[in-house]
């Protein structure tokens, strides 16, 4: 009976999960329909001004687009580059200090957005990186969930990054809202109602600490479940990154060391220690794959109104009906996530070479997802550098698959490439890194908006060149695994001599 209450209780913390962030956690990147609303409601409009172009007065709110833009540059900004203390946090202090501190920023950044009108555009600032930040919150405290489902771990955590992204939909729901009557003040209101929901899950369906991976016999967490045994981990020592202790044996060389071909197949079966999962090529080249697909989708949803004004002619209504498409395309982010978690988890239950470990399994399984969403982002960039209006739709489509695939196999790679207990200082790192490249979507910006008259081709086309480079992180993992192979090889054929 204690089993079947240990279930239960599993599978409600991850419904609950899915729930929370699909309804909140990713919001902020349904910006394009935020715009939509915001523009209605006279967000910035004071800086539209009247222009004569061939005897033709019209309007020109170039300089409203570029103050929207750094709005949303900021708030990405600050998604990615606050998980690096937050990961800490998490990793220090346990989920419920973690999600409580997550909850208060939320709720705060949804009220500055009820409260702020035309007058108030200026609230925007802090209220969407407060909302970006909260939600990076939701989704870090959420994905050690897949601890509980050990076999699907990397499905589990793909699934949740997916319904991160699919949560941009949410925006589109105040759109509608909005075009059917209901202030944006009152939609943002019922979200921040929402947060007695999250403090309720923060102390029944999660743990005060960490979900330890591998799960022990009988784990509970929360209140009590039958007579199962609780189980909390005593972190009090652990301080140093020593919790969850799991036997990483991959071979890598540090970027800035010469590798020592004697030591190539020395096969070190001691826990990692966090500067060396930094100064790795594995985490460089992950950094380098991450960052540049990240800057190329933040810039496509920050300039995607600007872009569909200019391929529409100024056409409001034609503007609408591609942002709801745009929106209702990301609600498919839940669906497309698992299944780059299922190619990643595709070796488990299959026997495992000669003296293989799990660990160097699950890296050689993810070589695949890597390329994948490689080509998936080449593709994505391709199709939004040729302006052809009608095209869009297959972009956006293109877009959410990409973008789910990339955040999803993320989280999986750090999960699966290096020990758990580095986890959330590693998630945090390399997010806030890839931030700072995502800065430059704003200069990307300002070039579309300045000298290339609002024409976004010539970005798009080096963009998509850019890209490429994506491919260089699943090559290196493929040859990494095949040292990894040869040093099992050279050991095996020591041992039997």
């Amino acid at each position: 009976m204690a089993g079947n209450g240990l279930k239960v209780r599993y599978w409600l913390t991850l419904i609950s999960g899915l729930l929370e962030c699909l309804c909140f956690a990713g919001i902020l990147f349904g910006w394009a329909s935020l715009v939509f609303v915001l523009k209605s409601d006279g967000y910035f409009s004071y800086l539209c001004v009247n222009s004569t172009v061939n005897g033709t007065v019209t309007e020109d709110c170039s300089k409203q687009d570029e103050q929207l833009s750094l709005i949303f540059t900021i708030a990405s900004f600050m998604n990615n580059f606050l998980t690096l203390p937050n990961g800490f946090l998490f990793d220090h202090f346990g989920t419920t200090v973690t999600r409580l501190l997550g909850i208060s920023i939320y709720t705060t950044g949804t009220l500055l957005i009820a409260f702020s009108n035309a007058a108030l555009s200026i609230l925007l600032y802090p209220a969407l990186s407060f909302i970006a930040v909260g939600g990076i919150l939701f989704l870090v405290t959420n994905m050690q969930v897949g601890n509980l489902f050990g076999a699907r771990r990397s499905t589990i955590i793909t699934l949740y990054n997916g319904a991160f992204d699919s949560s941009s939909a949410v925006f589109l729901v105040v759109k509608l809202l909005y075009q059917n009557g209901f202030s944006l003040r009152t939609s943002l209101i019922s979200l921040s109602c929402c947060s007695i929901v999250h403090l309720i899950r923060t102390f029944l369906l999660m743990p005060r600490r960490h979900i330890p991976y591998p799960l022990p016999e009988n784990y509970t967490y929360g209140l009590k479940c039958g007579d199962a045994q609780t189980y909390e981990i005593n972190e009090s020592n652990n301080v140093n990154g020593k919790r969850n202790t799991q036997k990483y044996e991959a071979t890598e060389t540090s970027p800035f060391k010469e590798d020592n071909s004697s030591n190539t197949n020395h096969l070190d079966t001691a826990e990692r220690t966090f500067k060396s999962c930094i100064f790795s090529w594995l985490f460089l080249w992950h950094l380098l794959w991450l960052s540049i697909m990240q800057l190329r989708h933040y810039l496509f949803i920050g300039t995607l109104n600007p872009m569909l004004n200019h391929l529409t002619a100024g056409d409001h209504s034609l503007v609408s009906t591609y942002t709801n498409a745009f929106a209702f395309t990301q609600l498919c982010g839940i669906l497309c996530a698992p299944w780059n978690g299922l190619i990643m988890d595709r070796n488990k239950g299959k026997p495992r070479g000669k003296g293989q470990s799990e660990s160097e399994a699950d890296l050689k399984a993810a070589i695949l997802s890597l390329c994948v969403t490689a080509i998936q982002c080449v593709l994505f960039s391709l199709c939004a550098a040729i302006p052809l209006l009608p095209l869009q739709y297959l972009t956006f489509i293109l877009q959410v698959l990409n973008r789910s695939f990339l955040y999803g196999g993320n989280a999986a790679f750090i999960s699966i490439a290096f020990p758990p207990a580095h986890f959330g200082k590693l998630y945090g790192t390399i997010m806030a890194l890839s931030a700072v490249v995502s800065l430059l979507q704003y200069p990307c910006f300002s070039l579309i908006n300045g000298p290339l008259n609002g024409d976004p081709f010539a970005v798009n086309v080096a963009l998509t060149i850019l890209s490429c480079l994506a491919f260089i992180h699943p090559v290196y993992v493929y040859l990494h695994c095949r040292r990894q192979a040869a040093g099992w090889a050279t050991a095996d054929k020591t041992t039997t001599t």
